[in-house]
């Protein structure tokens, strides 16, 4: 069997592709994202974030979260750790959910090519604590990114994909595959260490009735210390 290299494109097909069927009910949504890499020491690092997500064809703040991480490399391309985020989620309609998460991490670095491609795995278990209600409720998210170099300033095709696992149901949970993300843009360096990274991504709703697909501009900005 002749291997040959994935094309850019043919390699964010890849990702995006895997996306579920289409949803009876879909949503135009702007998310922005800050993410904040602070090493400490060459083995333990720092990571806080902030996203804003607008939603309902983007015209109110649906959605913030902010997020803390205290991370261990293991070696070079193995690190593990865990953390805490505050979601304030503020749909149309429904009452406000104040939910507080405790989640560990296990990310990995699967392969790295001469030309500079990276494969990356991110595995992580959440404990999801919502304000009024009593139970603790748990979800599993799997995270691979695809990363290829198109450019010689540093500039990359970025594609990635991550299913929403709940591993129980609850007040707010509903058993099962949840979510499913799928993301395509380009990584654009800004100065050393930081860099922008404008995309489109699809989330898909897995509901009851009804499913929904969020359609949306999402715009993250990285910076490593």
């Amino acid at each position: 069997m002749n291997l040959r290299p994935i094309a850019p494109t043919a390699a964010a097909a890849l990702f995006v592709t895997s996306a579920p069927a289409i949803a009876t009910e879909e949503d135009g949504n702007i998310w922005l994202g800050q993410f904040a890499t602070i090493n400490a020491t060459d083995k333990v690092f720092v990571r806080l974030e902030a996203q804003e997500r607008f939603t309902n064809d983007a015209e109110r703040l649906g959605q913030l979260l902010l997020r803390s991480y205290v991370g261990y490399r293991i070696n070079k391309d193995v690190n593990i750790g865990g953390g805490y985020a505050f979601v304030l989620t503020d749909p149309v309609g429904p009452v406000e959910l104040n939910e507080h998460r405790f989640y560990q991490e296990l990310n990995v670095r699967l392969l790295t090519t001469p030309g500079g491609t990276t494969l990356d795995s991110r595995t992580r278990l959440e404990q999801r604590i919502f304000e009024e209600q009593e139970d603790t409720q748990w979800r599993l998210r799997q995270f691979v990114q695809l990363r290829v170099p198109i450019s010689e300033k540093g500039h990359r095709i970025v594609a990635y994909s991550e299913p929403f696992v709940d591993l129980d149901e609850g007040s707010v949970q509903r058993g099962g595959l949840s979510i499913w993300r799928n993301f395509v843009g380009v990584s654009i360096p800004l100065a050393k260490g930081i860099e922008v990274v404008p995309g489109y991504l699809n989330q898909h709703v897995f509901r009851d009735g009804q499913d929904r697909s969020d359609h949306t501009a999402n715009v993250n900005l990285f910076m490593t210390f």
